[in-house]
């Protein structure tokens, strides 16, 4: 797929997803947890100031969501939601499950950022099979 024909409407709308399940996934659903795997404290500031890391993700997110609009090409909401999958879940995952694995990190730790990032491009890729 050539970029001229992506809908880049679905593209911005597919890299607002992340934010969406992270304000959940890093929130509510596993902030406690993730916080005491990963060390970072309530309040305490990052090497980035929040817009400039609300940014780099941003970019980030927009440059998933155009290769992963590439990747589902022409297909429905039910080809992106499982194209989707099948990238979070065997791309994204496993190459965390890797790098985890060497860096002797804990299984509940893949689990939280492996899961989010399964969720994310599962629900990206039906975004971007439903409106392409």
């Amino acid at each position: 797929m050539v970029l001229a024909h992506i809908n880049w409407l679905a593209v911005i709308a597919a890299a607002l997803v992340p934010f969406a399940v992270g304000s959940l996934w890093y929130g509510p659903l596993f902030a406690k947890p993730w916080m005491a795997l990963t060390g970072i404290k309530p309040g305490t500031p990052g090497q980035n100031s929040m817009p400039v890391t609300f940014g780099i993700a941003a970019v980030l997110n927009l440059i998933t969501a155009t290769s992963l609009a590439m990747f589902i090409g022409g297909g429905d909401w039910s080809f992106g939601l499982f194209a989707g999958f099948m990238a979070g879940f065997t791309f994204v995952a496993m190459a965390y499950g890797v790098t985890y694995a060497f860096e002797s990190r804990p299984l509940k730790l893949w689990l939280i950022n492996a899961g989010y990032n399964v969720v994310v491009f599962t629900l990206m890729g039906a975004v971007l099979g439903a409106w392409h």
